[in-house]
């Protein structure tokens, strides 16, 4: 290879994707989740500053519903966090999950759904359609420990 080949490998060389599956450590067994009232007993076991400022997580199930990952997304401030829905569809990806269940809180206490929580949820469910990974349920927490379900009230 000459000087000016070997120059020009390096100048359009780009970035590789590697992709493994190793399980670091089993969650505890959290048992089927079947309704929204046992996600938000699920996630509640890993909520820490419900009260303080707004974060997204998303429970990843198998097919039998049983969590095989319970992931923090993202932590934001008062009013708000991200929730990115390639980031989503990663972890969900990179868990083998068939399913998942979107949650997040409102510090605010208010359980209504914003209209950007509602075009999210749209989002998601479009996106899990074209990846065949179903997106079951959306729940916003607030520190009361009240919870609205997306599903419940018939949103998805």
């Amino acid at each position: 290879m000459t000087k000016a080949e070997e120059n020009c490998n390096q100048v359009f060389e780009v970035a590789e994707i590697s992709l493994s599956y190793k399980r670091k450590k089993r969650i505890p067994d959290l048992g089927e989740i079947k309704s929204s009232e046992a996600a938000v007993k699920t996630i509640l076991r890993f909520y820490k500053d419900i009260e303080i400022r707004e974060s997204f997580w998303i429970i990843c199930m198998s097919r039998n519903n049983t969590p095989v990952n319970v992931f923090q997304l993202s932590q934001g401030g008062i009013c708000g966090t991200v929730a990115d829905p390639k980031l989503v569809f990663m972890i969900a990806l990179k868990s083998l999950a068939t399913s998942i269940i979107l949650i997040h809180n409102h510090p605010s206490g208010n359980l209504k759904p914003s209209l950007a929580d509602i075009e999210l949820t749209d989002k998601m469910i479009k996106a899990g359609k074209l990846l065949e990974l179903v997106v079951l349920d959306h729940i916003i927490l607030t520190p009361e420990n009240g919870y609205f379900s997306f599903g419940d009230n018939d949103l998805m």
